[in-house]
């Protein structure tokens, strides 16, 4: 059962090459309201908590380092199908397959610097913004 609300985060090379505002305003262009909003930097061992999932994965300690490499921008969005929503607004992980218009096709460079991360699930998009905000920090 879809849920109303999903994570997201302006990834290092979407805050360093000045997108946040566009894709905050994309974002609340797209209908999703943002519930939780936090500016911060990760650290490697925070980044690499965040990403344990993929530990085991040959590109692991890359993008440990590539998230741990500057400010990013956490978020809880709320919307009807939310994640479903937001992996469509955000466009395919690689932006030369991502639709025109979608957040990836605008904003990001390659594969790995795709501007944004999306939650893929109801309960990955839970677990994500639970790691970031209390319930204290959402709205």
């Amino acid at each position: 059962m879809a849920t109303n609300r999903t994570f997201t985060m302006i990834k290092p090379d979407g805050v360093a090459n000045g997108h946040m505002g566009a894709i905050i305003d994309d974002i609340t262009k797209g209908g999703f309201k943002i519930v939780a909003l936090k500016y911060t930097k990760l650290s490697a061992e925070t980044a690499g908590a965040f990403y344990a999932v993929h530990k085991e994965r040959p590109f692991y300690a890359d993008l440990v380092s590539f998230m741990s490499s500057g400010p990013i921008i956490a978020a809880i969005l709320e919307k009807d199908n939310a994640v479903e929503d937001f992996r469509k607004l955000i466009g395919a992980t690689d932006p030369t397959k991502a639709e025109p218009g979608t957040i990836r096709n605008k904003y990001a460079k390659s594969i790995d610097a795709n501007a944004v991360h999306g939650s893929d699930s109801d309960e990955n998009a839970e677990i994500e913004g639970s790691f970031f905000f209390s319930q204290l920090e959402r709205f």
